[in-house]
């Protein structure tokens, strides 16, 4: 297929999408160049025997072929000179900033490169907990109510206990809380405001079903995967989402009637469509009431959610070969060409 994964990114996220790279290799069922994003934003071409956990700690990665981002794709220094890499489309596999805040996608758009991810608008609204919130109403999707903080401003505004507190510009159930108390919401917030100025607050809903549903759209047909019930404590910490993903080997679809399981599509239809042409997410939704509410958007989800496809590798292979970057706009200058013209020339 010729595609390339990249992965790594400035983010709080950073290894976490090695592991989704690492995770991803193990799941194709053909080669693929794997391209790393350090710290310092630097691109290096990963040899797939060198894809595991002490390259990158190590910062043994730094020996590996260094890349350069232009018009078109990837390219590396040879004998020869500069060399592009072939690649048809580049999956954008970057967890939270970089990746999912729309930094690649503009990158991407700007060099003509094909790539599976979020477009820039799509980013935006999702790299952000109350954007995604204003957009999900706006397509007819409910989400919890909520209020926000920010970090150095006074406010009146009191909690009702139990609340769950979460940096607005991060995933990975980062910096995220459950309250109780008092006491709770004010060490919630110093986590919190660790990571990010502005803080999500919403009633924590102890017990609440939550449902993951990934999909996509190829031509004008939307691919889902089944829909998963993940097992969770309190809430999906860190822990229970990425210590553990790496070992899902069965599909364990969510027990629900089919009702309620067209109701999960069809808000992610309207989440996904037309916003998210182009890109393979999964939505995070609760079920409260046979009512269906969005949590989140995982524009760029760990591995891209491989475990909840039945044929995963067929599903990327046809979205592939749909993506299609924006219409290139001709520049041809007929109004300079008509000031050229005229007297008192530009």
């Amino acid at each position: 297929m010729n595609l390339a994964i990249l992965f790594g990114g400035n983010s709080y996220e950073h290894e976490i999408s090695i592991v989704s790279a690492v995770v991803l290799k193990k799941v194709l069922n053909k080669e693929a160049f794997f391209v790393f994003c350090d710290e310092e934003r630097e691109f290096y071409l990963i040899k797939t025997s060198n894809l595991n956990a002490k390259t990158f700690s190590s910062k043994a990665y730094k020996k590996e072929k260094k890349l350069v981002l232009k018009q078109g794709g990837f390219y590396f220094e040879s004998f020869w000179g500069a060399k592009k890499l072939d690649i048809k489309c580049v999956i954008n596999l970057i967890h939270g900033r970089d990746g999912e805040d729309g930094k690649i996608a503009a990158l991407f758009e700007f060099f003509n490169i094909n790539f599976i991810g979020p477009r820039l608008e799509a980013s935006v609204l999702s790299f952000n907990k109350e954007l995604t919130k204003l957009y999900a109403k706006s397509v007819g999707v409910k989400t919890l109510d909520y209020f926000t903080l920010k970090k150095g401003l006074e406010t009146n505004f009191k909690p009702s206990f139990p609340c769950i507190v979460k940096p607005v510009r991060l995933g990975s159930s980062i910096g995220i809380s459950v309250a109780k108390n008092e006491e709770e919401f004010n060490y919630a917030k110093d986590v919190g405001f660790e990571f990010d100025d502005t803080l999500l607050i919403e009633e924590f809903k102890k017990d609440i079903k939550e449902y993951n549903l990934a999909g996509c759209m190829i031509a004008d047909e939307f691919i889902f995967s089944i829909i998963e019930e993940p097992k969770k404590k309190e809430f999906l910490d860190f822990e229970q989402k990425y210590l553990s993903f790496c070992g899902h080997n069965e599909l364990i679809e969510a027990n629900l009637n089919e009702d309620l399981k067209e109701k999960l599509k069809k808000a992610f239809s309207k989440i996904y469509n037309p916003l998210f042409k182009g890109a393979l997410i999964r939505c995070d939704f609760f079920i409260i009431d046979d009512e269906v509410y969005l949590n989140e958007i995982n524009p760029n989800p760990g591995s891209l959610a491989n475990y909840l496809f039945k044929d995963f590798n067929a599903t990327l292979k046809n979205l592939v070969n749909s993506v299609k970057n924006e219409t290139k706009i001709k520049i041809n200058y007929s109004f300079l060409h008509s000031i050229n013209g005229q007297k008192g020339k530009l």
